[in-house]
């Protein structure tokens, strides 16, 4: 079985790699056996050509949430580099699993996401990164449209916490402008860091304030499903032996 590579964006923040850690024993508690390795794109260590010498066989699977500059260019970059050959699995957004990470991460920052009622009364912001690739940015506002499709919320607004707007507060008088009783602040962010701290000091003026992603079980069973999507996809073309 091939080996799953997990490439994380990296940070200065120790808090950053920590997580990862963390979620990585999340997915190994999953697929006991699985041999999993870790390699950063920037910041952190050890980067990509001093992990994939060591694997003889693997599937890159990339720690990010949308299809932006990252996955598109610096880690195929990254892999080209270092002489890796590998298949990539897709990145983890958009899926199911996300939103119910979402909804964790809600319930355990004090909102009932159980109750319809609650619900509809609470306005949620969807705070991401921000990117400057317009297909990164309807990504997210796919995802926030999907989150208030699927459990009734009384309004989901998109902020970024770098490139263009809206801000934190600017999606926060959006919700209240809409009539949303209670405000909650979702960070669509992996790890601990620069943005999701800028997040935090924004959304001072919500009622709740969640916290990241981080090492949610549901991101652990979506990065499995990315990598035996890309594995059985790479098996599919691989050339067929001939005598």
């Amino acid at each position: 079985m091939p080996a799953l590579l997990l490439i994380a964006h990296g940070s200065r923040d120790p808090r950053h790699a920590a997580t990862v850690a963390a979620l990585v024993q999340e997915v190994r508690a999953r697929r006991p056996g699985l041999d999993i390795a870790t390699a950063y794109l920037d910041h952190c260590a050890p980067r990509i050509p001093q992990v994939v010498g060591r694997l003889d066989d693997a599937v890159a699977v990339p720690l990010l949430l949308n299809r932006a500059y990252h996955a598109k260019h610096d880690v195929p970059a990254a892999l080209r580099a270092a002489g890796a050959a590998l298949p990539v699995a897709d990145v983890l957004g958009p899926s199911p699993l996300l939103l119910a990470a979402l909804d964790r991460r809600l319930a355990e920052a004090g909102v009932d996401v159980r109750s319809a009622a609650v619900r509809a009364r609470t306005g949620v912001v969807l705070a991401a990164a921000g990117s400057s690739d317009p297909a990164a940015d309807a990504a997210t506002r796919a995802v926030a449209a999907a989150w208030r499709r699927t459990r009734g919320w009384a309004a989901v607004e998109v902020a970024y916490a770098s490139a263009a707007g809206p801000r934190v507060p600017d999606a926060l008088a959006a919700l209240r402008a809409a009539g949303a009783a209670r405000t909650t602040v979702a960070p669509y962010l992996l790890a601990p860091g620069l943005l999701p701290d800028r997040i935090a000091e924004a959304a001072a003026g919500a009622d709740v304030v969640a916290d990241v992603l981080g090492p949610a079980p549901e991101l652990a069973t979506l990065l499995l499903e990315r990598y035996d999507a890309a594995r059985t996809t790479a098996r599919a073309h691989r050339p067929a032996l001939t005598a």
